[in-house]
């Protein structure tokens, strides 16, 4: 499991496993942001498997399925909705982490400074420069 941080509030990573929630729980989170669909890869566990572990060792579990660059604004509430109830902090995870991350980036977007946004994700190995614009107009509406 490669975690990184995005802020006090939300790391994120490539595929978390049901057996590593312990090893999440150990470490301090409370909750866990699902942003793979069902059936992406034939060896990837089911969200209703990954909910299961979660629930097992205590964790919160929320499952925002994204399909990669299809970030719509009903994905994009889902999102602010589960960072604003979830307790705190959470792990959202995808196959690569670069969903998790525009996902978070997208929704911090309404209220955050995109400058920042951009910085926090590079800043943890994700380059979202190119989002940019679409975060400043965001913020604007």
């Amino acid at each position: 499991m490669h975690i990184r941080k995005l802020t006090d509030q939300i790391s994120v990573s490539p595929q978390v496993l049901p057996g590593e929630m312990a090893d999440l729980e150990a470490a301090g989170f409370r909750s866990v942001i699902n942003n793979r669909p069902d059936g992406e890869a034939d060896d990837q566990p089911s969200g209703v498997e990954m909910a299961q572990a979660a629930a097992a060792h205590g964790l919160a579990y929320r499952d925002i399925p994204v399909v990669p660059g299809q970030y719509g604004a009903a994905v994009i509430e889902a999102m602010a909705q589960a960072m604003a109830e979830l307790p705190m902090p959470v792990l959202a995870f995808c196959r690569t982490g670069t969903r998790s991350t525009t996902l978070w980036a997208l929704q911090a977007a309404r209220a955050g400074d995109a400058d920042a946004i951009v910085k926090a994700a590079g800043g943890a190995g994700y380059d979202i420069a190119a989002l940019a614009p679409r975060l400043r107009a965001m913020r604007h509406a």
